[in-house]
């Protein structure tokens, strides 16, 4: 008896020990926050890359580009109207102008849609939403079968 009640008393103090342990995180340097590193280690450093390693990485990307991934993007207009063909192609080319990402523009009878860039992660699709929002309020983001990144 005096065993258990010996063993269920250091459980308990062991149990109340750990809690009261305090968990410290490190602060987040938000100087660099969405920096490459590249970028903020100047201009005066410079790196090498073997020629086998940018061949290998070459060779990767020409390897997968047909397979198909699921990732993200960005449906700006969708819409069934007598005048929505025009208003989708005027759209396709204002955002072609606007960002470097990539614009597709396409007809699911009787929807024409246009819909902006091949994002792998919802985070990469929501930098780009966040400027759209204002110029297309109807603006969202869907999940979908994108093309491979370049």
């Amino acid at each position: 008896m005096k065993r258990i009640f010996v063993i269920l008393s250091l459980l308990v103090l062991s149990a109340a020990a750990l809690q009261a342990q305090e968990v410290e995180t490190a602060p987040v340097d938000s100087t660099l926050l969405g920096k490459s590193i590249l970028s903020v280690i100047g201009s005066g450093v410079k790196i090498t890359q073997s020629v086998a390693v940018q061949q290998a990485m070459d060779t990767y990307v020409r390897e997968n580009a047909n397979k198909p991934i699921t990732g993200y993007r960005i449906r700006v207009y969708y819409d069934n109207g007598p005048q929505a063909r025009a208003k989708s192609e005027a759209i396709e080319k204002t955002l072609q102008q606007q960002f470097r990402a990539a614009v597709y523009r396409s007809f699911e009878s009787p929807n024409y849609k246009v819909t902006v860039g091949d994002f792998r992660t919802k985070d990469e699709a929501l930098r780009i939403y966040n400027a759209l929002k204002w110029t297309y309020p109807t603006a969202y983001i869907i999940k979908e079968t994108i093309n491979y990144p370049r």
